[in-house]
């Protein structure tokens, strides 16, 4: 239970998941009153939950070349933080002890089909909104310190238990410790605090100060992240998309110059024509705004990249894979996306844009696998070909199970 006070108008920091209802409230609702806005703390938003991953999978996962990893370990009596980033080794966890630290890896959706599966159960966002699902696992009294975060997390409890301390006050302070690597908070007092268990959930808009700290053993917590790329990485990345398509000439031009009145200036009409020779996203139209983001936040973040066959299929071959029974899997590793400029659809994967139809832009960006029977037009043939023959798509029949 929260231990502050609220009063009888203002909005409740903390509700209960029932099977209809996971978030305590519909989708609509936590939009309109808690997404960007408000903490959230939702008890039993998955009833029941059984970590899809255990504890030394984990640590396995962490010693994985291509695996985003840390170890972080507190030594109290030193207020000292060591970080150590992956791909970890057996002996680093041989000297962590019962206490005080914790390990996180990313992208773990990315590795394990269970836990990509926990995405559908946030399926009232964009598909491309979401990041990826990182896991942490603390024995007691292991956490990263009071941070914030620049983007909207859901911290579900997987295993153990978590203490959760938040603060609410939009004038807390937000400064950096400057003697320790990772982003700690200099001065941090919470509003709120909670014991999670597991199948209970915390949600935080960005920029909420916030500490985990695992509680009486073993502890982990699934993160599902949202992306946010800041207005730096979009501008970087529409500079560089502009620069790439514009024509060579488009240039600064001052045909109504005058007679210079100050050597050197650059005056208010200069500054005009450099707004014109730099539209950039006023001066984009529809087609080659909705072509750059979908390009973008298709390709933001992403850690890799998929493997293209060593060897491209035809089309006859890929087709006879297909009504043989094959099922198309989405790589792991490839986003989709897809948008629509007038009678034409774009499906996005991975940075790169594909000539689409509504139904299979729409059928892609919904499933992770789609299986048999396939009813294909030309153009859809041709968009599954190049999918498979580029990585994001991969032709397989799947094993059943018996009852």
């Amino acid at each position: 239970m929260a231990l502050s006070k609220t009063s009888r108008k203002a909005l409740p920091i903390e509700v209960s998941g029932t099977p209809k209802l996971p978030l305590g409230m519909t989708p609509a609702q936590f939009l309109r009153d808690y997404w960007q806005k408000r903490p959230l703390l939702i008890r039993n938003a998955f009833p029941n939950f059984q970590s899809p991953v255990a504890p030394e999978d984990l640590a396995g996962l962490a010693c994985e070349d291509a695996a985003l990893s840390r170890l972080i370990q507190h030594d109290e009596d030193r207020e000292r933080w060591h970080v150590k980033t992956g791909p970890l080794a057996e002996s680093d966890f041989a000297k962590t002890g019962d206490a005080n630290w914790t390990l996180l890896v990313q992208d773990v959706d990315k590795w394990d089909m269970d836990v990509a599966a926990l995405l559908d159960h946030f399926r009232f966002l964009p598909t491309w909104r979401v990041d990826d699902v990182m896991i942490s696992y603390a024995e007691s009294g292991g956490g990263v310190g009071a941070h914030v975060d620049q983007y909207d997390v859901f911290l579900l409890q997987g295993l153990g238990q978590r203490h959760w301390a938040v603060s609410t006050d939009s004038n807390a302070p937000k400064d950096f410790r400057s003697d320790v690597e990772l982003k700690q908070l200099s001065h941090f007092e919470p509003t709120h605090e909670w014991l999670l268990d597991a199948g209970d959930m915390l949600y935080l808009p960005p920029g909420v100060p916030h500490d985990g700290v695992a509680f009486g053993g073993p502890c982990m917590t699934y993160s599902i992240g949202m992306r946010a790329p800041s207005q730096a990485e979009l501008v970087g990345d529409l500079a560089d998309y502009l620069a790439e398509h514009l024509p060579d000439d488009m240039r600064y031009a001052d045909p109504d110059l005058e007679p210079a009145k100050r050597a050197g200036e650059i005056g208010k009409d200069a500054l005009k024509r450099i707004r014109a020779a730099l539209p950039f996203a006023a001066g984009m139209d529809d087609a080659m705004l909705l072509d750059w983001f979908g390009r973008f936040i298709t390709r933001y973040r992403s850690a890799q990249t998929p493997l293209a066959p060593s060897k491209p299929l035809s089309e006859a071959a890929l087709m006879k894979q297909l009504t043989g029974g094959a099922s198309l899997l989405r790589h792991p590793w490839s986003r989709f996306a897809w948008a629509q400029n007038g009678s034409r659809y774009t499906l996005f994967a991975n940075g790169h844009g594909y000539p689409a139809t509504s139904r299979w832009a729409q059928q892609l960006c919904s499933h992770r696998t789609l299986s048999p029977p396939f009813d294909l037009n030309a153009n859809e043939r041709a968009l599954l070909l190049s999918l498979v023959n580029d990585g994001h798509l991969i032709a397989r029949k799947l094993r059943t199970s018996r009852a």
